[in-house]
């Protein structure tokens, strides 16, 4: 019989009806491929891997249905208009009507994509759990300078510093910031919000460069979606701490760049906390009050500027106003990490030099419960305040030195916040070649990971704040939970310690007697529950008999599974020792280390 061949140009079938190349999605929508692409972003349209690349492995596919979907976007259209619009405007420059050129200008269609977030991010958990890239691009193009030719607007810069510092402000705030660490790239921050863990990572306070190899194009594209999603964001969350978004905040701060401090006094007084000293003067109070009455009948200008008086620094604000740990009404309570967090640097206050990352230390003290200050203006105290406990400084050179307080390096700080516990100042003095600097996103609890040494002097600190009892090199728990060991210790009574001893040795007769049960099963003799007879009816190949009796201690288990399991063992094993050979390897570098540093000496 004479097989039947489906006629060209007829129905599809298989991944030729699933799939389109990136070609044809450009035909039938109708678009340009950098319109194309800036779709794809806003959408979250990605390109698809087909079982059976029926064009070619070197096309890109996506899938019918997402092109569809792209089809009936109203973005096509607005775009579209806005292509138009530039035509009319092209049209009117070349005819030198520069009146009409300008005046459309002024009217050029811009799209909005808040129903596209409404649509991605359905529930506010969702825009959290998507916030990392959001944050950390943000916070890059804050760090940027304006550039023409890059296409990179003062506008967009300005933006993105607002609402990195609004973020900014509401974590220190809330005490949610968890861990930071610092390395070459940046800064690492991670956040706990409404149970979500939000990492992200801010460049440097340095003169960033833009390469030509970055396409700027594409990341505009992201952040013309990341803006409003963490507009979106800081609305909510400044609404959930009943809080007025967006804050006004005072303008002379802002002047001084101060935004972030500027920010923290706003949060602070719209809460109701005690940031102004109740030794000011009455009449600024009555001033107050009429302000705030003015702004409820006043028109738009008025209320800007009323506001930006209302929050001004009076003349005599003390150090008070870094305070961000005053309760909220209303605020819903705390977990054991806020609290915790909140009061680390409770007793501690800080002033920082003028050379160490100012941005980054305003943002981290005051969200673990510390006061701040800085070299400057607009600073709440200054350098000769005798109730500093510690000043943040990197360089030996120091005009005077105050013998109340504790001249450290900036590493201290993030390296006390890491460990939760307020870590000794005499590695960190100016001067001296401060620990390593460990990273918190690394577990030293697993089994058979590298633990550095200064881990491990962080974990003895730790077991003492909290009073635990840790056992030496060589002992193990087991030693520490000895019944007359705790007797000598004095924890328990002498009654308690029999009673322990008696369940411990019951106890370690039963494991001795499970472990005497695997190993007959192992060799294959059956037996009674009672365990008075026993015989052999074990059932021996060749190979597998000989394989127990020369191997005892290999794990029977593994000839039992089946072959998907096995592999999926051997993986692991693979693994684990490939985890062990990057272990030995910085061991030994270690040890290099240590052999150079003692020739040395």
């Amino acid at each position: 019989m004479v097989k039947h061949y489906r006629p060209p140009g007829k129905k599809k079938e298989g991944n030729a009806a699933k799939f389109v190349i990136r070609s044809q999605a450009l035909k039938q929508l109708q678009i340009s491929l950098p319109l194309f692409r800036k779709l794809c972003i806003l959408k979250g349209v990605t390109p698809r891997e087909p079982k059976k690349k029926f064009k070619g492995t070197h096309q890109t596919y996506y899938h019918v249905k997402d092109i569809a979907f792209l089809h009936h976007e109203p973005l096509v259209e607005i775009h579209r208009a806005i292509r138009v619009h530039e035509r009319k405007i092209k049209k009117a420059e070349a005819k030198k009507n520069h009146e009409r050129a300008n005046r459309l200008r002024e009217k050029t269609p811009k799209p909005k994509i808040d129903r596209i977030i409404r649509q991605r991010y359905p529930r506010f958990v969702d825009a959290l759990g998507e916030l990392d890239d959001c944050l950390t691009m943000v916070h890059l193009f804050a760090a940027l300078p304006a550039s023409e030719s890059k296409k990179i607007e003062v506008e967009c810069v300005h933006k993105c510093r607002r609402l990195a510092h609004e973020w900014q402000a509401f974590i220190s705030r809330t005490h949610k910031l968890r861990k930071t660490f610092v390395s070459v790239k940046g800064i690492y921050y991670q956040a706990e919000v409404e149970g979500q863990m939000i990492t992200w990572l801010t460049p440097h306070s340095l003169q960033q460069v833009v390469s030509d190899d970055v396409d700027i194009v594409t990341m505009l594209n992201f952040l013309q979606l990341y803006e409003p999603l963490l507009s979106f964001v800081n609305f909510r969350l400044y609404h959930s701490i009943n809080l007025k978004y967006p804050p006004i905040l005072d303008p002379r701060l802002e002047a001084l760049a101060a935004d972030l401090y500027a920010l923290s006094r706003y949060v602070s007084t719209k809460n109701g906390s005690s940031v102004v000293n109740s030794e000011a003067p009455q009449v600024e109070s009555e001033q107050l009050e009429t302000k705030q009455k003015e702004l409820e009948t006043g028109n738009e200008t008025s209320e800007l500027r009323l506001a930006q008086l209302q929050h001004q620094l009076p003349s005599n604000e003390p150090g008070a106003l870094m305070h961000l740990v005053e309760e909220v009404t209303g605020e819903h309570e705390e977990d054991q990490d806020t609290k915790e967090c909140k009061t680390l640097f409770k007793n501690v206050k800080f002033f920082l030099s003028r050379e160490v990352p100012r941005e980054s230390l305003l943002f981290v003290i005051p969200a673990f419960g510390g006061i701040v200050s800085w070299e400057g203006e607009g600073a709440p105290f200054g350098e000769s305040d005798q109730s500093i406990t510690h000043q943040i400084v990197d360089r030996e050179a120091q005009g005077h030195r105050f013998l109340s307080r504790d001249y450290v390096q900036p590493q201290w700080v993030f390296d006390c916040v890491n460990a939760r516990i307020i870590l000794p100042t005499d590695n960190y003095l100016v001067g001296r070649i401060p620990p390593p600097h460990l990273s918190p996103f690394i577990n030293y609890d697993e089994e058979g990971a590298y633990v550095p040494d200064y881990a491990k002097t962080i974990k003895h600190l730790q077991a003492a704040a909290r009073k635990e009892v840790l056992p030496l090199p060589g002992v193990g728990n087991e030693d520490l939970e000895d019944p007359q060991n705790l007797v000598v210790e004095g924890i328990i009574g002498r009654a308690e310690a029999n009673e322990a001893a008696e369940r411990k040795k019951k106890m370690m007769i039963l494991e001795q007697q499970y472990h005497n049960d695997l190993k007959k099963e192992l060799k294959g003799v059956t037996y009674t529950t009672a365990g008075s007879k026993e015989t052999s009816g074990a059932v021996q190949t060749g190979e597998s008999a000989t394989n127990v009796e020369e191997n005892p201690d290999d794990d029977m288990g593994k000839l039992m599974m089946s072959r998907k399991k096995r592999k999926l063992l051997e993986a692991m094993q693979i693994s684990n020792k490939r985890k062990q050979a990057q272990v030995d390897l910085i061991k030994h570098r270690k040890k290099k280390i240590d052999e150079a540093k003692s020739q040395r000496s």
